[in-house]
């Protein structure tokens, strides 16, 4: 009787254990910011965009014009257990240049410069509004014109 009190005493321990382990968080890491050693090789004014890509590589945004500005974005968000993962920093480092193709500025951002920052969205909006499923499937029949088929 004893030996079995026992055993489900260190059962339970051990799945209490094993629960606590389950609620740490995780980390997961995306995107990529050159560190300040790097960014020290660059010389406002003076280097262009081709030794930009040579000694800290091309980035994967830039900017929506032909010759736009250069931005490197690196994100670290905390899952916890159930809950919504939570971005916990954010970097932005934006290079711009000139029309001439030179280092114009550069500059590097943070979550505490301003607003979190929606960089993706998994979630698409829908367009029909007020319009179940079955609405709109039976809500076609009616809109059939046999003249659109010929």
């Amino acid at each position: 009787m004893f030996a079995m009190i026992s055993r489900a005493k260190s059962f339970l321990c051990l799945l209490v254990f094993l629960s606590l382990g389950a609620c740490s968080a995780t980390y997961q890491n995306h995107g990529y910011v050159p560190s300040d050693s790097d960014l020290a090789e660059l010389v406002v004014g003076v280097d262009s965009r081709a030794t930009v890509d040579d000694l800290i590589g091309a980035p994967s945004s830039a900017g929506l014009l032909a010759g736009g500005d250069y931005y490197y974005v690196r994100s670290r968000v905390r899952s916890y257990g159930m809950f919504r993962p939570e971005v916990v920093e954010r970097q932005i480092l934006a290079i711009s240049f000139d029309e001439t193709g030179t280092i114009a500025n550069i500059e590097r951002f943070g979550l505490e410069d301003g607003k979190v920052v929606a960089l993706s969205r998994r979630v698409t909006d829908s367009s029909v509004v007020g319009n179940g499923f079955w609405r709109q499937i039976l809500g076609n029949f009616g809109n059939l014109n046999p003249a659109d088929f010929f």
